[in-house]
């Protein structure tokens, strides 16, 4: 896996010949249809339709057992190559399958890949023949693989990315490295840029180049690519190691000896053919944050012996500094507040298949309701989601596509499954390794605690030291173990009062954000201002993520024509755990539920407060709640209202704040008396001063309200206690009363289903056997 964008490609998306058999062993027919790839035929109308479960497996038996019946596609396709690419290094990109690709060139099996999110890629080199050729892409839905994509979501079959060919030179950019951080003056860029270029053979000839450089800095890279005679390596002299042992032992080497040891230890331990490295500084860096998404052009270039380019690629490069100091996540040295939500792929219509338009909506939508982090539950998102959270700034958990629910206690120490949980991390971290949006590395998700998750943690704490690890099981069951897994503390739907107490328990080892909290199902939602009370006052406590972003309620057709939001158990599908599958913030088609509107009140980046003396006089108190911004992106109005008509208002300038900052502004034309006999009520609202990325200009930010004057009427029905006597009038005027029993009586209601006051409240969409339902006692009617 690596992260080069080879710009020479042939897009094979489209029309393709397709067969769905019963098996993998099955036989293809004569008979072919078509499909689109990228697609799902789960959501074209075959016999094999989607399938919802969230813990159980879809189908019976023990990994790694399949079933008999096993939907396999078969996707065929005719293409000649382009005759530029004669003599070239030609290589297939197949960006998802699920579950197993298995990919034949011209009758030739090539290869097999497994992860049904992170792309396969095939060389064809010295396979492609003149004239036309036939690619088969064979995708099995079950495998043992399957047992490690337990996710709670949709079940799918197809092919879920684009596929494309691309062509580079023999000699070529195989992988570019850039981890670009902060000195600890938090002003100064640090740029390590590893560049590998790729050869056939075992040695590469000489002459090639490669050239860097960064907009904005003078300095630039222009190297030479070597590879190493391995046959002439000598062995350690005596002087070498006398040196070496000098180094080993962490005694002082004088000016000479450490120059001496920087030759020797190069010769003991050369690097990788065809790596290049550089490093450099930036003083006075531009930083990425969620709040300011500064990218800096980085452009790379490979020279063949005659100076002609032979590849040339950009990076953006965000310069940001993520680390863990005693019990707070630092971002830029900020102790910032993880304002997150959790997000499937999903579309209403194509299942798993999503444009990059419908994943700029998803995250544009984020931001404006005030999300600043994503977690990519549970499995690496396509590439171009991760450039556009660069884009837009979201920091972003890069979670493995690791799943074994149904067996996580056991699968977590199988070593059968060893190469898949190592495999299935590295591959994640090398293709993702250079966005900046990136802060934490998840090794999963509901997996168990086990040896495969020590061994992928350890790869990737040697590969990575710039990230944190994030791992919920290996917490779960003891939030102050030794373990050595997840640098966070990272519960699922935790009760406010638990991670109050642990915060305040002095024993609390690692930050605390929730991996998932107030669960988005239903009528739900309504502890959110809760916990961002506790998070704000609580120290230790830095957020979460809600679970989730969607519905995934897929648009069915009905046999008379009308459509609706299918969930678990409407495509016929056994087992299945029913509407468990519609639990998000925004519906379907996007539109969000009341709790995104409490969200953004919650996470406004400004807040508004005052006295009461001072607020009847028009002095408002501001106060930026932002890390790393002023305000003077932002425009503000106010409106005083009462009795349904304005009494005051207009534009204000908002006070030259840094981040966390108060200040205090005088209103303009605030009127000089407001006490009356209607309520009055100060209304301010935030808009962005200009277009942004995510919102143009003029978008409402925030708007948010204070009383300023109060007037309280008596209430029309005094309270009343006890048995027989009347609670209020009914619609009809009939009293409703309060019976021995303490139910509710009225001739409206039946006497066996009266309403019982202190009854518990009826079981919700988002309670049925869910065991972290809100309610944690008798509803009082």
């Amino acid at each position: 896996m690596h992260s080069v964008t080879h710009l020479d490609r042939v897009p094979l998306d489209g029309r393709w010949r397709f067969q769905l058999l019963a098996n993998p062993d099955a036989p293809i027919g004569p008979d072919w249809s078509e499909a689109d790839v990228p697609s799902l035929w789960t959501m074209a109308g075959t016999w094999d339709r989607p399938h919802y479960t969230n813990v159980q497996m879809p189908f019976e038996g023990l990994p790694p057992e399949i079933p008999e019946v096993n939907p396999t596609g078969v996707y065929e396709r005719d293409f000649e190559m382009p005759p530029a690419w004669a003599g070239r290094r030609v290589v297939l990109h197949v960006g998802a399958a699920e579950s197993v690709l298995i990919v034949v060139l011209n009758g030739e099996e090539i290869g097999v890949g497994k992860d049904s999110h992170l792309a396969s890629e095939f060389e064809l080199t010295g396979r492609l023949r003149p004239g036309p050729n036939t690619l088969t892409l064979r995708v099995v839905k079950w495998s043992d693989a399957t047992y490690v994509e337990d996710q709670d979501q949709w079940w799918h079959g197809g092919i879920t990315r684009p596929v494309f060919m691309y062509a580079t030179r023999d000699v070529h950019l195989a992988d570019v490295r850039v981890d670009a951080g902060l000195a600890d003056d938090l002003t100064t860029g640090l740029l390590d840029l590893t560049i590998t270029v790729g050869f056939p053979g075992r040695e590469l000839p000489p002459g090639w180049t490669v050239e860097a450089a960064m907009d904005g800095v003078e300095e630039k890279l222009r190297a030479e690519v070597r590879s190493i005679d391995r046959t002439t390596l000598l062995g350690w002299t005596l002087d070498d190691q006398r040196v070496m042992y000098q180094a080993a032992a962490g005694l002082p080497l004088s000016g000479e000896e450490a120059a001496d040891w920087e030759v020797v230890h190069g010769r003991m331990a050369p690097l990788l053919d065809g790596l290049v490295t550089w490093r450099l500084e930036a003083p006075d860096v531009e930083r990425w944050s969620a709040e300011q998404p500064t990218r800096h052009p980085l452009r790379i270039v490979l020279h063949d012996p005659d100076g002609a380019v032979a590849e040339a690629m950009t990076l953006f490069v965000g310069f940001r500094r993520v680390e863990v100091v005693g019990l707070d996540l630092l971002i830029n040295g900020a102790r910032v507040y993880i304002r997150g939500v959790n997000r499937h792929d999903f579309d209403q219509h194509t299942g798993r298949v999503i444009a990059v338009g419908s994943m700029r909506a998803d995250l544009v939508l984020m931001k404006q309701f005030g999300f600043n982090a994503v977690r990519t539950s549970h499995y690496p998102n396509d590439p171009a989601f991760l450039d556009l959270t660069d884009e837009l700034g979201l920091y972003v958990i890069g979670e493995a596509d690791i799943e074994s629910h149904a067996f996580q206690s056991t699968l977590c120490d199988d070593q059968r499954y060893l190469p898949a949980w190592v495999e299935r991390v590295s591959r994640m971290a090398m293709r993702d390794k250079n966005h900046p949006s990136v802060i934490l590395w998840s090794l999963g998700n509901e997996s168990g605690h086990g040896a495969n998750h020590e061994a992928a943690a350890a790869w990737l704490r040697r590969y990575d030291p710039s990230r944190p690890l994030h791992y919920e099981s290996a917490i779960r069951y003891d939030w102050t173990s030794d373990q050595g897994i997840s640098d966070i503390t990272c519960p699922m739907y935790p009760p406010v009062s638990a991670i109050v107490g642990h915060a305040r328990s002095g024993r609390q080892r690692h930050p605390l954000i929730m991996c998932e909290f107030s669960h988005a199902m239903g009528n739900s939602n309504g502890s959110l201002a809760d916990y961002w009370d506790a998070i704000e006052s609580t120290p230790g406590l830095q957020g979460g993520f809600i679970w989730e972003f969607r519905d995934h309620g897929l648009v069915q057709t009905l046999p008379d024509g009308r459509t609706r939001w299918a969930y678990g158990g409407d495509f016929g599908d056994e087992p299945n755990d029913g509407a468990f599958v519609c639990d998000g913030l925004v519906w379907p088609d996007r539109r969000p539920k009341p709790a995104m509107w409490e969200h953004k009140r919650l996470a406004a980046p400004v807040r508004i407060r005052g006295r009461a003396d001072d607020l009847v006089g028009g002095r408002l108190g501001i106060e930026n709640r932002q890390d790393f911004s002023d305000l003077r992106w932002l425009r503000a109005r106010y409106t005083l209202g009462g009795d349904g008509a304005e009494i005051a208002g207009g534009a204000f300038d908002l006070p030259a704040l840094g981040p966390g900052e108060h200040g205090v502004v005088d209103l303009p034309g605030w009127p000089a008396s407001i006490a009356g006999s209607a309520d009055a009520f100060l209304t301010v609202r935030f808009t962005t001063a200009a277009d942004l990325p995510w919102a143009s200009a003029g978008f409402e930010v925030a708007a948010l309200q204070l009383p300023v004057w109060e007037v309280r009427a008596a209430p029309d029905v005094e309270p009343v206690a006890g048995a027989g006597m009347p609670v209020a009038p009914a619609g009809d005027g009939t009293p409703v009363q309060i019976d021995d029993a303490g139910r509710l009586v009225h001739p409206l209601l039946p006497p066996r289903q009266a309403c019982r006051s202190g009854a518990p409240r009826p079981t919700t969409t988002g309670s049925a056997g869910w065991p972290h339902a809100g309610a944690s006692g008798a509803w009082t009617a």
